[in-house]
């Protein structure tokens, strides 16, 4: 019998973050994420990972 649901992810998200924006910056965010169709938390992850790489 096959397992049922989804196949298991190389690296699960189980960290959660709650942050706080301005109406200009929530903006912003929906329509970069809208232009590249990818989610807020794609988003939000991509960021970290260029501010880590200009350290």
């Amino acid at each position: 019998m096959s397992p049922v649901g989804r196949p298991k992810a190389e690296k699960p998200k189980s960290k959660r973050f709650s942050i706080r924006l301005d109406d200009e910056t929530e903006r912003k965010l929906e329509i970069y994420c809208k232009e590249r169709n990818i989610t807020k938390g794609e988003a939000i992850r991509h960021g970290i990972h260029l501010l880590l790489q200009n350290k």
